[in-house]
């Protein structure tokens, strides 16, 4: 099983709206403590270890060309 990096999301839209505005009225220490716990509650959803360090991987490579 591989990471699915593919457009996934049923309304991608309302999606990052709403995760915007989780963010909106928060002070950064705030915003940097939600994102971890979010994070770690869609890890543990997950439950994959080789998925979650594909994840990483993707995510720590800022240059967004995919090959």
């Amino acid at each position: 099983m591989h990471l699915n990096t593919e457009a996934n999301l049923n309304d991608a839209d309302a999606f990052y709206a709403e995760l915007t505005d989780l963010h909106r009225d928060l002070q950064t220490a705030d915003s940097e403590r939600v994102n971890a716990r979010l994070i770690l509650l869609l890890a543990n959803h997950i439950g994959d270890n080789r998925i979650l360090s594909e994840a990483m991987a993707i995510a720590k490579d800022l240059d967004p060309v995919q090959n």
